[in-house]
């Protein structure tokens, strides 16, 4: 004798063709900001992108990809603004995505160099004296402070 119950329905599978979840769209769109930023870009910037991530060229791919659901970590925005050079409409346009997205990670995105601001980083040499590098350092950074003044100032 069949059983006569009828088949329960099955959940739909994220890939069946469905409508995404509200999340999955907004994490989407800013995907598809990237991933076209990412295509008009010289050949090799998503190895680039890998490589100052400290990952696979794959996780690229993920986080590029808006039919997946592999969030782009909000640490990781900075390091892509850097290699790509958003412009500044393309970088408010991108983080307004990524903000409604993650509204949990506005603090992760205040970081000077999301902001738009500029990092200029230095290799010191490495001096058997700590104390020496340490006022090496302070050095160019108190010179560095003066010179944004006088630039601000417009002398």
């Amino acid at each position: 004798m069949a059983d006569s119950k009828p088949a329960s329905p099955r959940p739909a599978n994220r890939n069946s063709g469905g409508a995404k979840p509200a999340a999955d769209q907004t994490v989407a769109t800013y995907k598809q900001i990237l991933r076209e930023f990412i295509d008009r870009r010289p050949s090799g910037t998503r190895q680039r992108i890998a490589k100052a991530l400290g990952t696979h060229k794959s996780f690229v791919s993920q986080i590029t990809n808006p039919a997946l659901r592999v969030p782009l970590p909000a640490p990781h925005v900075a390091s892509i603004f850097k290699i790509c050079h958003f412009s500044p409409e393309e970088r408010a346009g991108f983080l307004d995505a990524y903000r409604i997205a993650h509204p949990n990670q506005a603090a992760a995105l205040e970081s000077e160099e999301v902001s738009g601001k500029r990092i200029v980083m230095i290799e010191l040499p490495d001096f058997e004296d700590p104390g020496k590098q340490e006022r090496l350092a302070e050095a160019i950074e108190d010179i560095a402070a003066k010179m944004i003044a006088l630039a601000r100032e417009g002398g």
